[in-house]
């Protein structure tokens, strides 16, 4: 068995914004400490973007100061709260790197499971995967047809309910995506961010994974609301700060949705199982 943690919406921030920068990393570092606390330890951590929240260099290194001490190592995503060219120029190497048009898209092997980070950060909060990036994810896919794989996206490609945060299911990057996974076994799982709450769902044929935030996470209002005009209604809430795990085990992929934090055991393995007649 391996596993591998993904931490997404982390709003890492500066001074510019102290409520947020103490909140996110308050929250971040619980994250962490229960990612590195779980046995067995993940062989590797997933940030599915939104790392930092206005994009800019001094978030970057922000980020890095807190990522420092990790024992793990790290693969990162960009999210539309993200600048590419300010993460790039922070970050590189196995954990960041690019396909030949200069997207933040790669695969990574881990023994038996293969992991794809795909780029889909366009604009302030709409996702969005050109042809360019859709043809590197294809090829991507076609050298290794037969091992099970994880694509790693940001923005889900299908709605949560949560109306003012979903994608317009009609939008072309979202066809496209579909088109290039559709029929393709070896993909187990998607694992996406972006909402700031877990929910599951079907794309291309594929079981589809969103992962609650380290930061702040979504209220879960799931009635009409018109985008184009605000109405006083709660739209993020002080929920515990989670993470997913995936887990693979005898070549089949399964996801786990975990809050952090330290909790009071309420049983203990104290007397052998017994299996049922």
């Amino acid at each position: 068995m391996l596993t591998i943690a993904q931490i997404t919406d982390l709003h890492v921030t500066t001074g510019k914004d102290p409520l947020n920068q103490q909140r996110n990393e308050e929250r971040l570092r619980q994250v962490m400490r229960t990612i590195h606390e779980l046995r067995p330890r993940p062989v590797a951590i997933i940030a599915s973007g939104d790392l930092v929240d206005r994009g800019e260099p001094e978030e970057y290194l922000e980020l890095q100061r807190l990522m420092a001490d990790c024992e793990i190592p790290i693969y990162y995503a960009v999210g539309n709260h993200d600048n590419r060219e300010a993460f790039l120029s922070i970050f590189g190497g196995p954990g960041a790197q690019t396909d030949p048009n200069g997207f933040v898209q790669y695969a990574v092997d881990f023994g038996p499971m293969r992991l794809v980070v795909c780029d889909t950060l366009d604009g302030p909060n709409d996702g969005e995967y050109c042809e360019d990036r859709a043809a590197w994810l294809a090829a991507t896919l076609d050298a290794e047809p037969d091992k099970p794989t994880a694509v790693i996206l940001h923005h889900p490609p299908i709605p949560s309910g949560i109306q003012w945060m979903d994608p317009d299911p009609d939008s072309p990057w979202i066809g496209r995506l579909a088109r290039v996974l559709k029929g393709r076994e070896q993909v187990q799982t998607i694992m996406c961010g972006h909402i700031h709450r877990a929910f599951n769902g079907v794309f291309a044929g594929h079981v589809l994974s969103a992962a609650p935030a380290t930061s702040i996470q979504l209220t879960l209002d799931l009635t009409e609301v018109d985008v184009h005009v605000p109405d006083g209604r709660e739209i993020l809430v002080e929920e515990p700060p989670a993470f997913a795990l995936l887990m693979c085990q005898h070549g089949s992929l399964t996801t786990h949705i975990c809050q952090a934090g330290d909790y009071t055991p309420a049983v203990t393995y104290n007397f052998p199982f017994r299996k049922l007649a």
